[in-house]
């Protein structure tokens, strides 16, 4: 019977840092914290890297972040490696930006307690995540799926999972969990990205798991806020709480620590696949558009 215990922690990326080293000691700390609550996975936000930017060359100007944060990725990813082995809880460390054949990509990283690491490039970018005049980043064109403790996972970035194409692809793969760290500037964002997080709970009857970064990052040439939580959706069902939300923390803006972590125990996996499997209220599978005619009166005006 597979069960797990997840922490998320809405890292807090205000605090200025001295060295990749320094942000490699704040995670071993907060695993040993995940660990001691229970905790199989700790989850981080999206580009929880930006916080590298505090101790950036001064002068580092918007458009050259990525390019610089890249730098840092080789550093960062060896000081990794051996923390969820050593403390024998998984890691998904949130994303970083990581150059490959010419490109920039944002990436996530997941480390096992078994030494296995997966990776997830973003596959939705937002405009000026794309535009070449900013971060000029490329997309990726691929969905990774891990088997892990007889579950299965996705995990999709931020603006992915407000992509109904990719909700259509997530429901047919037959997960368990679906790990979402997000990074959002603004309350809409926020809903933005967890109300598309809690419908595709549904959709793929799956729980879902969404942790976003709080704090300003004054430090920045143009620093922007951050405004987040963390939740843990599940499908709407009176088997299982009916809301459909598991655990959350509210958004914030400001925290005046690491940021808030949620910890989620013992999601019921088993639960949740009687639903998958046909248990479900009126759930019965995705549902295909394929045989469905439109009748649109402006399309017989042309």
């Amino acid at each position: 019977m597979p069960k797990l215990s997840v922490a998320l922690w809405a890292t807090c990326l205000t605090p200025r840092l001295n060295g990749v080293g320094a942000w490699i000691a704040g995670i071993d700390a907060k695993l040993a914290e995940a660990k001691a609550q229970g905790a199989d996975i700790l989850v981080m936000p999206e580009l929880a890297a930006i916080q590298w930017l505090s101790f950036a060359p001064q002068g580092t100007a918007y458009r050259d972040e990525i390019r610089w944060l890249a730098t840092q990725e080789p550093a960062a990813l060896e000081g990794l490696k051996p923390l969820a082995q050593r403390h024998g809880i998984a890691l998904l460390a949130g994303s970083m930006p990581v150059a490959a054949a010419g490109e920039y990509f944002n990436r996530a990283h997941l480390f096992l307690p078994d030494g296995r690491m997966f990776a997830q490039d973003k596959l939705a970018l937002t405009p000026h995540e794309a535009d070449a005049k900013n971060w000029n980043l490329s997309p990726g064109t691929a969905l990774t799926v891990i088997e892990w403790r007889e579950l299965r996972l996705a995990m999709p970035i931020c603006f992915d999972i407000e992509q109904p194409e990719l909700g259509a692809v997530l429901a047919g793969l037959n997960l368990d969990l679906i790990f979402v760290p997000a990074m959002t500037d603004t309350l809409a964002g926020y809903h933005r990205v967890f109300d598309c997080a809690k419908a595709r709970a549904v959709e793929a009857q799956a729980a879902i798991c969404a942790v976003g970064a709080v704090g300003g990052t004054p430090y920045r040439a143009e620093p922007e806020a951050n405004v987040s939580g963390a939740s843990v959706f599940l499908p709407c069902e009176e088997k299982l709480g009916a809301s459909g939300v598991f655990a959350a923390i509210p958004p914030r803006g400001e925290d005046k620590g690491a940021g808030p972590m949620l910890v989620a125990r013992d999601i019921p996996i088993d639960a949740i696949r009687a639903t998958r499997a046909g248990a479900a209220e009126v759930w019965r599978g995705v549902w295909s558009a394929k045989h469905l005619s439109v009748d649109d009166p402006k399309s017989k005006e042309r």
